[in-house]
């Protein structure tokens, strides 16, 4: 009954949006959207067979790039059926328990992929400053728990801004300004006190986009310190090479969801292209560019990826 009094238009639809003034070409931008998502599910469900299947790589480091293909290939799979319907078929309403199912999940991965992230360069970190402790530290059951506590966070973190906002009334207009349910597109829609969402929203954005970063660039910081202070020059660019992938993938993440937060916070007025741009390549650089990155970046990945081809060739 709450939900019939949400809004004075169809209270059980959300409506999506696709590219702004290019409606009539969505057909043709379907085309590279079809293809960065095709390059996201194929990348990623490769690296995750190759370290299935290649028992030398079932080391933390790995361990940890398998929870990232899987996060990047979850966030895919969030944004892929509305995106690629309404491009496709023109298809524009979504319910509105599939809108905020949408909100869970793809809020949910896209923190779970700077948690992992965090997680990778603690490992990094161990890895090359505490070389002798690694093995005792990394053990398969601190992993487990560490991928128990990433879960356990996103969904913490995820389901108050939900809650908040699925008993807010939505009595203005149901339009949403992208392809997929934001946080930050849907409140604009409520017509009622929205300060306690706000500052949820600010406290989580200081958490997620402020508070990850820094202690993934403090663990860098102490990883220069040591490679600067004792190793050599080989050992210095062999040790900043195995964190290059990474730190690319840092980058990846980081600078498309501080801009679209910035966007949504301080360019509410912006156009509604620049928007939509900004948050397309918040969801899709990541899913698409990390396979990518460390398919090129790391040997024993590119190993595992030609003896899975050619083996099955083989077989």
């Amino acid at each position: 009954m709450s939900k019939v009094n949400n809004t004075t238009q169809d209270p059980f639809y959300f409506i999506l949006t696709g590219i702004p003034g290019f409606e009539a070409f969505h057909i043709w931008i379907s085309i590279p959207f079809c293809c960065f998502y095709t390059i996201s599910i194929m990348g990623n469900t490769t690296i995750l067979a190759v370290i299935c299947t290649e028992p030398s790589l079932h080391q933390p480091m790995y361990l940890f790039l398998s929870m990232l293909a899987l996060t990047d290939l979850g966030l895919t799979l969030t944004t892929l059926p509305t995106a690629m319907q309404l491009l496709w078929f023109n298809i524009q309403k979504i319910t509105f328990e599939a809108c905020f199912a949408q909100f869970f999940f793809l809020h949910g991965f896209s923190f779970m992929e700077s948690s992992v992230l965090l997680a990778m360069s603690f490992d990094r970190y161990v890895a090359i400053c505490r070389p002798l402790h690694y093995a005792s530290i990394f053990t398969s059951k601190v992993i487990g728990r560490i991928g128990v506590a990433i879960i356990c966070r996103c969904v913490l973190a995820v389901l108050p801004p939900l809650f908040l906002l699925k008993r807010m009334p939505f009595c203005r207009s149901h339009l949403l300004s992208h392809s997929y349910c934001l946080h930050q597109d849907m409140i604009r829609l409520v017509c009622a006190d929205i300060r306690v969402n706000s500052w949820y929203g600010f406290a989580l954005g200081l958490l997620i986009i402020v508070l990850d970063p820094l202690l993934i660039v403090l663990s860098y910081a102490l990883i220069l310190r040591s490679i600067l202070g004792t190793a050599t020059w080989a050992e210095r660019l062999r040790a900043l090479n195995n964190c290059l992938s990474h730190f690319l993938a840092v980058l990846v993440l980081y600078v498309p969801m501080v801009s679209l937060s910035m966007t949504h916070r301080f360019a509410k007025h912006a156009a509604p292209l620049v928007h939509v741009v900004i948050a397309n390549i918040y969801l899709l650089a990541p899913p698409v560019m990390n396979p990518i990155i460390y398919s090129v970046k790391t040997k024993q990945i590119r190993q595992g990826i030609f003896h899975l081809l050619f083996h099955r060739k083989l077989r």
